[in-house]
């Protein structure tokens, strides 16, 4: 048996060429700010109601999005404090701000107390708060304490960035991402996501109020100098969310399924997972365990897996998938279990 355990295809979501839409040509050959991909329009109007917000328009990746964002929102008078454990993509983007003299702070991951302390102190600097953070930070039992974040910039005048990447298409309901899973709309929230993950689609979206978009998409370098999602990018965007409404609750429940039998397995075998209920499962391996040898040892047993964290403290990462059969959970516990035995010297 052959279990692949490293794709972030959360939802199973693969669209391949047959099951899109066919089209005359893969790019119009201008950029976004000159004429929108067919179906860009939809897709992002779609995006947005799912997720809570009243906006959204689409770039080719997060990287574009989170570069040409922060380079846009270097012009305002504005502070950026960064929970420490946000993903580097977005960190890259504030670091973009950073050069261009924005005051940069990191705050504990998941400090509360800190931001609304560092968010005051730069209102009453004159300057308004940006707090970033990961809408879901993977290996978390839960996620950042959200509300709290927005409150805290709403309360300064703020603005709350979520690169919600990991929650889109797994997180709230019908797969709408943490602003839908903890209530935010209306808040002065900004999302940024990719859609290749849960909805297996390479292409990013930004969401939030309507006139902050509007003057995004004025300013943006990115819709002017590079080029937009592609027409498959964007056929695949549209298909991901037909079957999303379609099917989305029945996959979203079968890879919660598959999520409690990993943990229920490996629990029997006194094997911890870290990451709550989120399909990224964490086993911190014990320090005489060899995560080389073991990571080889699965895959030589078909089981494909990561390993992160250091020699020191190896952690393996298993990502689970809504396609992922109950034999091959099964499978890969009972060797992760097996071997474990054999290799904890």
């Amino acid at each position: 048996m052959r279990a692949d355990f490293t794709s972030a295809l959360y939802l199973g979501m693969r669209h391949p060429a047959q099951s899109l839409p066919a089209w005359d040509e893969l790019t119009l050959g201008k950029p976004a700010a000159l004429e929108p991909v067919p179906g860009e329009p939809e897709l992002g109007a779609a995006l947005a109601r799912l997720m809570d917000c009243e906006a959204a328009c689409l770039l080719p990746s997060s990287l574009h999005l989170f570069w040409d964002l922060f380079g846009w929102l270097a012009a305002a008078r504005v502070a950026l404090l960064v929970d420490s454990a946000a993903y580097p993509v977005a960190r890259w983007g504030a670091e973009r701000a950073r050069a261009q003299g924005v005051p940069l702070q990191c705050f504990g991951h998941c400090s509360d107390a800190q931001a609304a302390l560092m968010a005051r102190r730069w209102r009453e600097a004159g300057r308004r708060p940006v707090i970033l953070s990961d809408g879901y930070t993977p290996g978390d039992a839960a996620a950042p304490p959200l509300a709290s974040y927005a409150d805290i910039a709403d309360s300064n005048g703020g603005l709350l960035l979520l690169d919600d990447t990991q929650a889109l298409g797994v997180l709230g309901m019908d797969g709408g991402g943490s602003v839908v899973e903890h209530g935010l709309g209306g808040a002065p929230i900004l999302v940024g996501a990719s859609l290749a993950k849960g909805f297996g689609a390479p292409l990013a979206v930004l969401a939030g109020p309507r006139k902050m978009l509007g003057s995004f998409m004025a300013a943006s370098a990115t819709r002017v100098h590079c080029s937009p999602p592609s027409v498959a990018a964007i056929a695949a965007g549209r298909c991901a969310l037909e079957a999303n409404r379609r099917t989305g609750r029945a996959m979203r429940e079968r890879l919660r399924e598959r999520i409690v039998q990993l943990q229920a397995a490996l629990a029997g075998r006194a094997i911890a997972c870290q990451g709550g209920g989120f399909p990224v499962q964490r086993i911190v391996l014990p320090p005489l365990c060899d995560g080389q040898a073991l990571r080889r040892e699965l895959s030589l047993a078909g089981i494909e897996v990561l390993l992160q964290g250091t020699p020191a403290r190896p952690i393996l990462t298993l990502l689970l998938r809504a396609d992922h059969s109950a034999q091959q959970v099964a499978y890969a516990a009972r060797s992760i279990g097996q071997l474990m035995e054999v290799l904890h010297v």
